[in-house]
Order: structure tokens, then C-alpha cells, then sequence
């Protein structure tokens, strides 16, 4: 016998929870730690796999599983401390590879949406987010309005408590992790592990707004917030708004990503036999190589990202005191072999470098498109852009940081773009293009253009009286407009004679109709044809008798 409970209404209090809520909250944790789990156990499959089959390694079993856990602790943002080197001096590495820190964000944002979608819902991640769309309630028998569902607190005090149970169970193996990886020769540096609080704190609310339906700014209980004494009201048209520009922002920042990543691999082209010649340097046995390629696959997005800043304008660095910028690269210090670090462009400037600035120009009409097209008022469409300009300048941002850090000490303590000056010229790009760009469009799609043969018929000019010429005074025309032709051009003098009035017809009984019914109005006759039809042949006619002959002859 199966027990269904209903879902969280805004009716609904929550003090009086339903009897499943510690079912939730238990297989919320364990949503948490299976994430955790799963993250750090697919990384150390990958490690122990090239441990087992390299021919000389030179860690045992427990360093395996130590860099198994630094590695699945540096995709979350925390930095390592590399304490082995020729100096002695420690050396940090926190540049975290990108494609590395997708999968535990996955992990997390999936774990976190099905736990959400079974506490307020009763239903798994896709359902809730189908829950959102508007023909669900057509395609689900007994489904609610969704706008009905988002208007209560409790909703939203129940997505927030499984959540925290989900982060809970997550950072609690995070936290075991942290404690292992502190020892051995490449260890986890204690100061940066509230990173991974962070990250797991973005990836779980990412997962909570996807099991609650992905609910927009016109589902969320924006009634009344209170602040200090006073009670503030949020207007929900600001809420749009904002949805609007962050919307606006995620396109613009995927233009920058997708172009950074084709101006990557067009550097990858041109340099293809230096890449080549590194890659074959770094090992000779497979083990290596195929170590070596994973290392370089999982830093692509970084790339990626690296190549987007050099189009913004403010390039990045590959060593304390070195720049790589279109307007010129210098500084280059003695660089680590490695294919990526192949690519980088010669010193001095080139036309390829300063063609790259049309990406940023590209970003930006694109914030222009999402916006314009929108036909908001005015003062709502510069709102709206500027509020894309600044969460694209702090999502780059945080990329640029997140893609960058330090790969060993003194000149190599600086490798990536500077996060503060990359999220300033993305805003400052979409500033200054996107917003004329937007107001232009949304003039366009308020005013749509006419075609012009309707444009020039609307317009009502003045009509233009040309006088016609006046014929002469002549005794013809002075006949022609009376009506009479008697008059001669010997005596113009004479007048017309008066017309004889025709006798009026005596009144007569009404006859019957015409036979024929009067044509019908609107219809004018058949013309008569110009050439008359051809007549038909006519036969051949018998030869007239000869005549008969006289007696005479």
C-alpha cells in the first residue's frame, strides 16, 4: 500500500510538516554526499588507472589517492602547495582546470534539483522543470497553476532547508577530503578551502531554482520584504528587469566563450608544429602522453577564456611582468613546455591580434539584440542593458579569476587574465555599444517600417492646381459651347438660333415592360471586336455549260 502526501502549498504552515519531511532531510544528505562521492571517485578512477599502468611510478597507493584528492579539491577553487622542488621554496599551483570543475558542479546541481523536486513537488527534476512550462498543465492531469504554487513562503523555506541538507551531506565529504589531502608532497593549502564553500554553495542554489521549475521573476513571492523598521515593496516589473539582463548577460558571456574558444584554436593551427614538438618532448611512453593530453583537454575552457580576455583588449599575463595583448606581447619569461603554452603569439603586434577586438563588438550587439527586441519603454530598456553590462562584467570576471591563478613562485606567481580589469572592459564594451544599439532597436521593433509605396501614400501633400491654357475667343468655340454648329467663319457675328423645344409626349396609359430586362448595373456590354471573324469558305462552284452551238455552223 503506497502513502502519496500532497505537495507544499502557500497555505500551508511550516511548523506543521508532514511525516515524510525526515525522510527528505535524510535522503537530501545522502543526495549530498552521493555528489561528493561520485566526484571524487571518478577523478581518483582516472588517477589510480594511469598509476596502475605506468611503467615507473614513483608514488605508492596512498599518493595516488592523495593527488586524487587534491585534484578534486583544486576543480573546486582551493589552491595546492607543491613542497618538492629543486630551491625548496614551496610552490603554489591554483590555475583549476575548467572542464575538471564541471563535473562536481554537475553532481551537486543534480543531486540538489531531484531532492528539491521531491520535497515541494513530489516528483523528479524533469518534472519540475516542465512544471514551468505552459503547456505542462495539458500534458500533466491534476497539475496545478504554477503561478499558484510560487506564491507562498512555504515553498520557498522548504527548497531552502533541503538544500542545506544537501550542502551539509556535500561539504562534510569535503571536509574529510580537505583533512586527507594536507599531508604528502603536493597538499592542499588550509586558506583557500573556503572556496569550496562557495563553489558549492553556486551549484546547490543553481539546483534548487531547477527543482523548484525554474521559476521566472513573475512566480516569485516578491510581496514584502522587511529591512530594519521599515517594510519595503519590490516592485515586480524591476524583477523582470532584472531576469531580463541576466538572460541578456548568459548570452553574451557564451559569445565570448565561443569565440575566445575558435580564436584558440585557430592560434593551436598556426602554431601546430611547435604543439606538436612539445607534446612529443614532455614523455615518451603512452602513459605519459595520454596523462599529458588529459592535463591539456581539461585547461581548453581555460583557453578559452584566456583568448576571450586577449579580444577584450586587456590580455593576460604568462609570468610576473609579461603581457599578451593585441596591441603587443613582451615580457615572456622561461615558460613551462606544455602545447597550450605553445600557441602564445610572437612578440610585437600583427593584424590577426587587433582583428580579434570584433568579439567583443559581437558581445555586445548581442546584449543589444536580447534587449531591443524586448520593446521595453525606454528608461526600462537602459535599465535593462545596464544591468546586463554589469552581470557580464562580473561573470567574466569571475571566469578570468577562476581560469587564473599561480603556477609556481616568484615570476611564475602571476598566469591568466587580471579578473578586475577583464570584467571592466566587458562591461565597458557593452556600455558603449550596446545601449545605442538597443535604444535604435527598440525604435525599430515600436516603429516598424512601411513599404514605401504606402509610406509616400500616407503623406498628404498639397495638391498642386496647374491652370489648363484657355483657347482664343473664336466663333468655334463660341459655337462649340453653346451647342450649335449654324454659325460660319464668314459672319462671326451672327449668333445661334435658339434650339426648338421638342413636344412633350401626351400622356398614355403605362405600357407593359420591355421583353428584354434592363442590364444589370455594373456590367457593361461585351466590346465589339476590332477585325470582324473571317467569313467560312464558300464551295466550289460547277463550271458554267458551255454555250450551244448556232445552226450556222
Amino acid at each position: 500500500m503506497t502513502q502519496t502526501s500532497e505537495p507544499l502549498t502557500a497555505s500551508a504552515s511550516v511548523s506543521a510538516l508532514p511525516p515524510r519531511w525526515a525522510a527528505l532531510w535524510v535522503s537530501a544528505l545522502a543526495a549530498g554526499a552521493s555528489a561528493a562521492g561520485l566526484g571524487l571517485g571518478g577523478i581518483a578512477a582516472v588517477v589510480l588507472l594511469l598509476w596502475i599502468g605506468s611503467p615507473f611510478p614513483d608514488t605508492s597507493l596512498g599518493g595516488a589517492l592523495h593527488v586524487s584528492a587534491d585534484l578534486w579539491l583544486l576543480a573546486q577553487g582551493a589552491g595546492l602547495v607543491r613542497t618538492a622542488t629543486l630551491s625548496g621554496d614551496p610552490s603554489p599551483v591554483a590555475v583549476a582546470p575548467l572542464l575538471l570543475s564541471a563535473l562536481p558542479a554537475w553532481l551537486l546541481f543534480r543531486g540538489t534539483a531531484s531532492a528539491v523536486a521531491a520535497a515541494v513537488d513530489g516528483k523528479d527534476a524533469d518534472d519540475a522543470a516542465d512544471a514551468g512550462h505552459p503547456d505542462h498543465a495539458d500534458r500533466s492531469a491534476g497539475a496545478s497553476d504554477p503561478a499558484d504554487r510560487l506564491t507562498g513562503r512555504a515553498r520557498v523555506r522548504a527548497a531552502a532547508a533541503v538544500t542545506g541538507w544537501v550542502l551539509a551531506g556535500y561539504l562534510t565529504l569535503a571536509a574529510v577530503a580537505a583533512v586527507y589531502a594536507t599531508g604528502g608532497s603536493v597538499h592542499v593549502a588550509p586558506l583557500t578551502t573556503p572556496y569550496v564553500l562557495l563553489f558549492a554553495g553556486a551549484a546547490a542554489s543553481c539546483g534548487a531554482w531547477s527543482g523548484c521549475g525554474r521559476p521566472g521573476p513573475e512566480l516569485l513571492p516578491l510581496d514584502r520584504f522587511r529591512a530594519g523598521r521599515g517594510t519595503y515593496r519590490l516592485h515586480r516589473g524591476h524583477a523582470e528587469e532584472a531576469g531580463a539582463a541576466v538572460r541578456a548577460a548568459a548570452g553574451a558571456v557564451a559569445l565570448l566563450v565561443g569565440g575566445g574558444a575558435l580564436i584558440g584554436a585557430a592560434a593551436l593551427i598556426c602554431h601546430m608544429g611547435a604543439v606538436g614538438q612539445t607534446y612529443q618532448q614532455l614523455s615518451a611512453s603512452l602513459v605519459g602522453r595520454v596523462s599529458v593530453l588529459l592535463v591539456a583537454v581539461g585547461l581548453v575552457p581555460n583557453l578559452a577564456v584566456w583568448a576571450a580576455s586577449y579580444a577584450l583588449g586587456t590580455g593576460f599575463a604568462v609570468g610576473a611582468g609579461s603581457a599578451v595583448a593585441p596591441a603587443g606581447a613582451s615580457g615572456y619569461v622561461l615558460l613551462p613546455g606544455f602545447p597550450l603554452l605553445a600557441a602564445l603569439p610572437h612578440t610585437g603586434t600583427s593584424w590577426a591580434g587587433w582583428s580579434t577586438l570584433a568579439l567583443p563588438v559581437l558581445a555586445a550587439l548581442g546584449v543589444a539584440w536580447f534587449v531591443g527586441n524586448d520593446a521595453w519603454p525606454v528608461w526600462s530598456t537602459v535599465r535593462v542593458t545596464f544591468g546586463a553590462a554589469l552581470a557580464l562584467g562580473a561573470g567574466f570576471a569571475v571566469l578570468a579569476a577562476w581560469s587564473g591563478g599561480p603556477l609556481g613562485p616568484h615570476r611564475l606567481a602571476d598566469f591568466g587574465p587580471r579578473w578586475w580589469l577583464a570584467g571592466a572592459a566587458a562591461a565597458g564594451w557593452t556600455l558603449v555599444i550596446a545601449l545605442p544599439g538597443a535604444l535604435l532597436l527598440r525604435y525599430h521593433v515600436a516603429h516598424p517600417p512601411h513599404p514605401w509605396r504606402s509610406l509616400v501614400g500616407g503623406l498628404r501633400l498639397p495638391k498642386l492646381r496647374v491652370p489648363r491654357p484657355r483657347m482664343p475667343q473664336t466663333a468655334w468655340a463660341r459655337l462649340r459651347r453653346s451647342g450649335s454648329t449654324t454659325a460660319t467663319n464668314d459672319d462671326p457675328a451672327v449668333a445661334p438660333p435658339p434650339p426648338v423645344p421638342l413636344p412633350k409626349p401626351a400622356s398614355a396609359e403605362p405600357t407593359a415592360p420591355a421583353a428584354f430586362p434592363p442590364p444589370l448595373p455594373g456590367l457593361a456590354p461585351a466590346p465589339l471586336p476590332m477585325f470582324p471573324p473571317p467569313l467560312p469558305d464558300l464551295p466550289p462552284t460547277a463550271a458554267p455549260p458551255p454555250p450551244p452551238e448556232s445552226p450556222s455552223d
